[in-house]
């Protein structure tokens, strides 16, 4: 079967299609988003039953017709089916894949976005985590990841190097911070404290194995997500179902 491919991989979404089988969104790192066909993975005896579910990450040996993918053989090496009983941690994980398959494409190389949704499941998992707190993460390393970092080092104006002392404000608008001259007549400028930028620069900057490896007290937290969620929002143009549960439950 020489049309037989190994891709290793993250499932970010299943549909049911008929009346066994499902439709997996795969998101790869040789081929970046891909969907594939697993025929009979609602049988009970399937071996794909809990291997075509969202969160599970492995290798998926996938047979490639003309048209489509078909699901051959899978190596699950990660499936975090915990996260399942987790309220509201499943709905935030669920919301990081959807912007996840947002931003997919397909024949790009997705690891660091595959890595990114793997430490992000495992800090969900982490009842010393708060949760508004990975989601500020999550959304502003997406950003960075996919070429959409906000200027958070120099100012988005003049570029004069910013330190975390000075005066800085964040501008939706020009898509960073500026120094206090340059945010004089920007409508939008807001102060951003040092404690928020020194977090924001960190989440753009750390290696992902130390992503989650901070805390922020309530007040800078509130900062970081009144900055983050809207920068995300303008940067997005869907209205994420799951992100839409998660605002009922607040």
């Amino acid at each position: 079967m020489s049309d037989l491919i190994t891709v290793q991989g993250v499932v970010i979404s299943a549909a049911p299609i008929g009346e066994y089988d499902k439709r997996i969104v795969l998101l790869t790192r040789e081929r970046g988003k891909i969907s594939a066909f697993a025929k009979g993975a609602r049988r009970l005896n399937s071996p794909f039953m809990a291997a075509a579910d969202p969160f599970v990450f492995g290798n998926f040996t996938l047979y490639e017709g003309r048209t489509s993918y078909n699901l051959n053989q899978v190596s699950v090496t990660h499936h975090f089916v915990e996260l399942a009983t987790m309220q509201p941690g499943v709905y935030y994980g669920y919301y990081f894949l959807e912007l996840a398959d947002y931003f997919g494409r397909e024949g790009t190389d997705e690891k660091e976005m595959m890595n990114l949704l793997y430490v992000t499941v495992k800090a969900l998992m982490n009842s010393q985590m708060d949760d508004r707190l990975i989601r500020c993460i999550y959304e502003l390393r997406t950003m960075a990841e996919q070429g959409l970092c906000p200027q958070l080092f120099q100012c988005a104006e003049c570029g004069r190097e910013l330190n975390i002392e000075e005066a800085c404000f964040f501008s939706q608008e020009v898509h960073g911070i500026l120094d206090s001259s340059c945010a004089v007549g920007q409508r939008d400028a807001r102060r951003i404290s040092p404690s928020a930028l020194y977090a924001m620069r960190y989440i753009v900057t750390a290696p992902m194995g130390k992503l989650y490896a901070f805390r922020v007290e309530p007040d800078i937290l509130l900062e970081l997500e009144q900055i983050i969620h809207l920068y995300t929002a303008r940067n997005t143009d869907k209205k994420f179902k799951t992100l839409q549960i998660l605002e009922v439950m607040k």
